[in-house]
């Protein structure tokens, strides 16, 4: 696993259930194209996992 992962919202939240919303703003999201980096962790990846098709990600 890589050490850090650079997040990026790629699809609006607009009329998604208000757990995905949150999730996204959690994350750090606030933007669309907004790229933020978190560590690698079992959180981390169950929060992408949960919103995996509005953001993509890379490992760093």
């Amino acid at each position: 696993m890589a050490n850090k992962l650079a997040i990026t919202l790629t699809r609006s939240v607009i009329g998604r259930p208000q757990d995905q919303r949150a999730t996204v703003q959690t994350l750090g999201l606030k933007k669309m194209h907004q790229t933020v980096v978190h560590e690698d962790n079992a959180a981390i990846r169950g929060m992408i996992n949960k919103v995996s098709h509005l953001v993509t990600v890379k490992e760093q």
